[in-house]
């Protein structure tokens, strides 16, 4: 009792087993189900002969006929009894033993579709603050005894309960462990949100891509295991990780499953050329009008020459003020309140714009590239992948607009061996296409249909076999 001195959520409570044999109850107000505790334990305990109380008591082994509750089990330190005390169990010490009873009860949110992922069509729900829930609703979506898991606690001070989930024989078992033994050299006094795992564990700490995905949505976890990854809850957090990834699967949306196939095929072209406009049309802009102006046409040149003639400052800048002033509109929006977030981001940008240009300080085709650039960078699914991107725009920026053309080709030369040399988990991170996987196009440059898309990726470790060889049937041409 000394441990929770000024600990007044936490509650102990003396009573007599069968009104003979001092106890003592132990449990923190808010995690315990009271109700429970009353009706289902104490009540018996009390209730008892005392000569089977005697007999139970003294037995060498733990009974549970006297204590009905699911979960329950002997404590067999005092440490141990503070972990199953802190995440809400309660405490029974009978003499010289104790016993731990699972009679938690946590208020949780409802599950509801994530508002960082909305889909049309699709599965609605979404993971939740309570890793036993998130670990259900894939235990609901994948109906297999394969559907492994394996729960650790990580975190001197937080414990937080940190669950490892795959499908056996899909999932490779050196990446498994991999997972598993880096997770275990962990020690930091508090985990509150997976973010924290991930930072520990990537193969690259200092790229700016991510290497693991996060995900609110249950039917994008559940994919990604049915593909042979990983993923990781966390306790307290509605993020799973999913790893291995590569850089096109944060590029795919999961509506593009959900769609027929030609349209989804079509809308993840739009979005690979959007997602090269959101890295290279600035610089691009920059590049021509500072260095390469004969490759403009004679009237376009005219009209923003035009544009440009009372501007005081040089392209570049006028590129870094406006960019700069988009991304704060965007951070302002995301920190603000959602009924004036939206508001705050449209107007402001039209009004900043405007004025902008009004004022001769910046030159309307500049507001178009950089609003168009904006546009584009939001067509990535991922918010995570978008955030790499944000950030290596300006020094792509820059130095096109000193060295022109060969600047940007140089920056986006090494952009991409900074990719084909990374790798998730043992995986390349730019693979099928660096190296070459024909057979995983299918699912990358195109959306083949479901009875096409007949085996797994090629990094799955067991059966890569998703359904048997398709054969048209007579009545469908191919």
């Amino acid at each position: 009792m000394e441990t929770y001195k000024d600990c007044d959520d936490v509650v102990f409570q003396s009573f007599l087993v069968a009104g003979k044999f001092p106890a003592l109850m132990a449990y923190v107000d808010g995690l315990t189900n009271t109700e429970e505790l009353d009706e289902n334990v104490l009540r018996s305990l009390m209730s008892i002969d005392p000569k089977e109380a005697e007999e139970w008591i003294q037995a060498d082994e733990h009974q549970e006929r006297f204590i009905p509750i699911s979960s329950s089990g002997p404590v067999n330190n005092w440490q141990d009894g503070l972990l199953h005390l802190s995440g809400g169990h309660a405490l029974l010490l009978v003499q010289d033993k104790g016993f731990f009873l699972s009679v938690t009860r946590f208020e949780t949110r409802q599950i509801v579709e994530p508002e960082t992922e909305p889909v049309i069509r699709g599965p609605k729900d979404g993971f939740i603050e309570s890793m036993r829930i998130n670990t259900a609703l894939l235990r609901r979506k994948i109906r297999t005894p394969r559907l492994k898991m394996k729960t650790l606690q990580i975190g001197r001070l937080t414990a937080t309960s940190v669950t490892i989930v795959y499908i056996q024989d899909l999932a490779d078992p050196k990446v498994i462990q991999t997972v598993w033994d880096r997770l275990q050299q962990i020690d930091i006094d508090g985990v509150l949100e997976s973010s924290y795992l991930e930072e520990f564990i990537e193969d690259h700490p200092y790229s700016p891509f991510p290497q693991v995905k996060p995900s609110e949505r249950v039917d994008v976890v559940a994919s990604s295991l049915l593909q042979g990854r990983i993923a990781i809850v966390t306790d307290n957090t509605p993020v799973v990780l999913t790893l291995p990834i590569t850089l096109p699967s944060l590029l795919q949306s999961p509506e593009d499953y959900y769609e027929r196939y030609t349209f989804s095929t079509a809308v993840r072209w739009l979005r690979i050329a959007l997602f090269i406009c959101s890295i290279t049309l600035p610089s691009l802009y920059i590049s021509i009008m500072t260095f390469h102006q004969e490759m403009i046409p004679t009237q376009l040149l005219n009209s923003i020459a035009s544009a440009r003639e009372a501007i005081p400052f040089p392209t570049l800048i006028e590129v870094l003020i406006m960019e700069a002033a988009f991304e704060s509109l965007r951070e302002a929006g995301i920190r603000l309140p959602k009924q004036v977030g939206f508001a705050v981001t449209i107007v402001g940008a039209l009004v900043i714009g405007e004025a902008a240009v009004s004022a001769g300080i910046i030159s309307s085709p500049i507001v178009i590239v950089v609003a168009f650039t904006g546009i584009a960078s939001f067509t990535v699914p991922r918010f995570a992948a978008g955030l790499p991107i944000r950030l290596l725009r300006f020094p792509l920026t820059v130095i096109s607009g000193i060295f022109g053309l060969v600047g940007m080709m140089i920056g986006l030369i090494v952009l991409c061996i900074h990719l084909c040399s990374i790798k998730s988990f043992g995986v390349n991170y730019m693979s099928p296409f660096a190296p070459i996987r024909t057979g995983d196009f299918k699912d990358v440059i195109v959306r083949a249909p479901w009875w096409k898309m007949n085996q797994r990726p090629s990094t799955v470790h067991g059966n890569p076999n998703r359904q048997p060889v398709s054969k048209p049937s007579a009545d469908r041409k191919e």
